[in-house]
């Protein structure tokens, strides 16, 4: 492996950056909402005033899923002692290159004038193509400091196109509900990212052990990204809600997931670590399982102690797989997952999912009432003779979409980016800034670091 290549980092994002500037004056053109026909448009449709614009409900989580996106996963990325360069700069790279073609994907699917053959593009859009760029950053997570810039453009470019399909199937065919992506977002990121990290398993990858860790100063910067995931991730999970009572209740329920999640995150480091103290990867990640573990039922009526109940177990299950499963899965399936996106997102977002399925299935007008429930699960049009216990069944499926999306997926991309054509970094140059950043004079030739902690090996226990 080396990080010389033919295909370089400079001409990959010109030809990219062309090829959308192309695309965008081909399909893509502003909705009702933000075209300056909005005037007439009001006028045609009674409306009173201009606050009614979608732009005015949906902008404030926009703002918000926008700093979890660039700054929550950027800085969460920088716990590695000499990555933090690459942790927060190639999240920024591949959200910025994902975006764009996420607005092309899932408009294709999703927002596409058939009149006039362009997609319609307004502020929900915007949304969720950071929502469709979250899968990719998740799947980063897996190969952190093992890949180059270059390879993770491709695993982007592929990463995307796989999200707007199986969202269209999920969302759109089987009719499942995911407001807060569980199953589209997170199950999908993390098998993805899995998949492709077995693919690209590295034997001598203990040749970088030294710089496969954190130090004080990293895993503060790293606390910084949890608490800006922690604080916006009511909004994450309520920006595409409808506006009204389902809004309102993913916000209340994922707030209060969350905090179980915390209390739940600090017991168990406790408990499993010599002397009782606490393990700053675990609080890194686990505190924020349950977010991911109640956005899809985020919506529904899950009450307030059913999201505390689901925080609480998300909070065990992701720190014990912290401690026990991460190495059993790098020694005996070969899968070297960096940040852990299996405690984080994977098992979280099936649970996630689970915990859609039996709450849409228990559903009933006597807690919804009649308009409620219709409200709430979409029962119009083609699905408007749906009622709960088979809507309980299209949830189920649309988890299994997700990781065999995720999984097929992620072992296709992964044999691509084998090919000796990307520029990876070799053995022994892993976890390292130094092959792809000028670093400051100070730190280029830093002597070797004590390894501190590590987000693969739990020798404390």
């Amino acid at each position: 492996m080396s990080t010389c290549s033919p295909l370089h980092l400079p001409a990959v994002c010109f030809v990219w950056q062309i090829a959308m500037i192309i695309l965008f004056g081909i399909f893509i053109r502003y909705d009702e909402e933000s075209d300056a026909h909005w005037i007439e448009h009001r006028k045609h449709k009674n409306i009173s005033s201009d606050i009614e614009n979608d732009f005015y409900f949906r902008y404030p989580s926009f703002q918000d899923v926008h700093v979890m996106i660039f700054v929550g996963f950027g800085f969460l990325m920088t716990f590695l002692k000499r990555y933090s360069f690459g942790g927060v700069g190639f999240n920024f790279l591949i959200a910025a290159f994902g975006l764009q073609w996420a607005l092309l994907m899932q408009g294709w699917f999703h927002s596409l004038d058939y009149t006039d053959g362009k997609i319609k593009i307004g502020i929900e859009n915007l949304i969720n193509a950071d929502f469709c760029v979250a899968g990719c950053l998740i799947a980063y997570g897996a190969i952190l400091g093992k890949v180059s810039p270059v390879q993770l453009m491709v695993l982007t470019l592929f990463g995307i196109t796989l999200f707007a399909v199986e969202e269209f199937i999920i969302l759109n065919l089987i009719h499942a509900r995911d407001a807060g992506g569980s199953m589209v977002i997170h199950t999908f990121g993390a098998y993805y990212g899995l998949s492709i990290s077995a693919m690209l398993y590295r034997p001598n990858l203990d040749q970088s052990s030294a710089l496969h860790g954190s130090v004080y100063h990293s895993d503060v910067f790293a606390m910084i990204g949890t608490l800006y995931l922690w604080m916006f991730w009511p909004s994450f999970n309520s920006a595409i809600t409808d506006h009204g009572d389902a809004q309102h209740r993913a916000a209340i329920n994922t707030y209060l997931a969350l905090a179980a999640t915390v209390l739940t995150t600090m017991a168990i480091s406790s408990l499993f670590q010599k002397h009782g103290k606490l393990d700053m990867v675990h609080i890194q990640n686990s505190t924020l399982a349950g977010g991911v573990a109640v956005g899809t039922a985020a919506e529904f009526m899950l009450m307030p102690y059913g999201s505390l109940i689901v925080g609480f177990c998300c909070g065990i299950i992701s720190t014990l797989g912290y401690i026990y499963l991460t190495p059993f899965m790098e020694k005996y399936l070969k899968i070297q997952d960096t940040c852990g996106i299996h405690n984080l997102h994977g098992m979280p977002g099936v649970i996630g999912g689970i915990v859609g399925a039996i709450t849409a299935a228990a559903a009933s007008e006597a807690v919804y009432g009649q308009e409620g429930l219709i409200n709430t699960f979409d029962f119009v049009g083609d699905f408007k003779d749906m009622v709960p216990s088979k809507q309980g069944g299209h949830q189920a499926a649309g988890i299994c979409v997700a990781v065999c999306f995720g999984i097929g997926g992620g072992v296709i991309v992964g044999g691509i980016l084998r090919l000796p054509i990307w520029g990876d970094p070799a053995d022994d140059s892993c976890f390292d800034d130094e092959p792809y950043w000028e670093l400051p004079e100070d730190e280029e030739s830093i002597p070797p670091i004590v390894q501190y902690n590590n987000h693969m090996r739990n020798k404390d226990v």
